[in-house]
């Protein structure tokens, strides 16, 4: 009986770890073209941008320099940086939400601060996900 219990327990372990392993397959990077990350969704923001999501990117990555403390301790990982897009166009209150360390979250908020936005008419709360990888 005692067995039997030990068997059931192992083999209900080995199917909830399989299935888990198969589900774990969520990816939150899109193909690269010419080199530039492109996240899986629209950022909605980015209709406001001259060119369309694509643009604003290759323009983020352009202007990004990796961070010399982040290259030397091979520091990868997602920055997503909040702002508020006035009705004029303008942008304020930025502030990191996530920060892959080592200089990566600065670098970002500064290369967001750089983005020039078209006048929407209304304020839009956004947040721009800014990937480092090496």
């Amino acid at each position: 009986m005692r067995t039997r219990i030990s068997f059931l327990f192992i083999l209900f372990a080995f199917v909830a770890l399989t299935a888990n392993a198969q589900s774990d397959k969520a990816t939150t990077e899109a193909p690269k073209e010419d080199g530039v990350w492109m996240p899986d969704k629209a950022i909605p923001v980015a209709e406001f941008y001259t060119g369309g999501q694509e643009a604003m990117y290759q323009a983020i990555y352009k202007e990004l320099e990796y961070p010399m403390l982040a290259k030397r301790n091979r520091v990868q990982g997602e920055c997503i940086i909040s702002f508020t897009l006035n009705p004029d166009g303008s942008t304020s209150n930025f502030k990191v939400l996530r920060n892959a360390g080592a200089g990566t979250g600065e670098e970002a908020l500064r290369v967001a601060k750089l983005i020039k936005f078209k006048a929407p008419g209304f304020g839009v709360d956004a947040s721009i996900p800014i990937v480092f990888k090496l």
